[in-house]
């Protein structure tokens, strides 16, 4: 087979930090692919860019081509890889999950950010840490905690943003249906880069969100305990 390379974030103790990376991690192991990875700090950021022409990881390098963003890097292995499992299942499946893939990133993923902010550092190599607190607070305009002073105030919002989630999650076992697809590596990837970026466990704090919780934990143990097997935040 042809080389397949995954630029891959990492974080303190080689922990995988990016929610993005996460949902892409889960699509090469749904079909089958076992990728060269490439593991990717901040300061790494030159390499990104000569080979991208961007600066934001994952990127995969596949038979000459370099592709970014973990959209884009999936819908690539579906068209590369048509006879592995589909991430998809479909053109009108690809048309959902793209609007599943828009709701993950604008909707739920800046919730499950204010969660985490002040914690999130801990899960960066030392030297990443200044970077990621300066360049965040600028961004915010305040600092980490006061952006998160509010966090426990904001879980009823959380759990009412996540309840479609729940109602569907209560009528069969994935969001893709009997069995995951890539709308369930997109929405799962964000509640693990909250469950590593953070000692705190949102899922645990909401308890009218009970089928949500059991499928966190079915797609934690997906192919052999993925979801394990890099490590939590420190303070766990």
């Amino acid at each position: 087979m042809t080389a397949l390379i995954f630029h891959e974030r990492i974080g303190l103790e080689r922990r995988r930090i990016s929610p993005f990376s996460w949902r892409i991690r889960y699509a090469f192991a749904h079909k089958g692919l076992t990728p060269e990875v490439v593991e990717t700090r901040f300061a790494d950021v030159d390499r990104i860019r000569r080979l991208s022409g961007q600066h934001m990881v994952p990127i995969i390098e596949h038979d000459g081509t370099v592709v970014h963003d973990s959209w884009s890097i999936a819908c690539h292995l579906e068209d590369r890889f048509p006879d592995a499992p589909p991430l998809f299942g479909g053109g009108i499946g690809r048309g959902v999950t793209r609007m599943a893939n828009l709701w993950a990133d604008t909707v739920l993923s800046p919730a499950l950010r204010i969660q985490i902010l002040p914690d999130f550092p801990g899960v960066l190599m030392p030297e990443d840490r200044a970077y990621y607190r300066s360049s965040r607070e600028a961004e915010l305009g305040m600092t980490l905690e006061e952006a998160a002073s509010g966090r426990d105030a904001a879980l009823p919002a959380l759990a009412a943003l996540c309840r479609p989630l729940q109602l569907t999650l209560s009528e069969q076992p994935f969001l893709s249906g009997t069995a995951p697809a890539y709308a369930d590596y997109i929405v799962f990837s964000l509640f693990q880069y909250a469950r590593i970026g953070s000692p705190r466990d949102m899922l645990a704090l909401m308890p009218e969100l009970p089928a949500v919780l059991d499928w966190r934990t079915r797609m934690i143990g997906l192919f052999d305990g993925m979801g394990d097997r890099f490590g939590l935040h420190p303070r766990n």
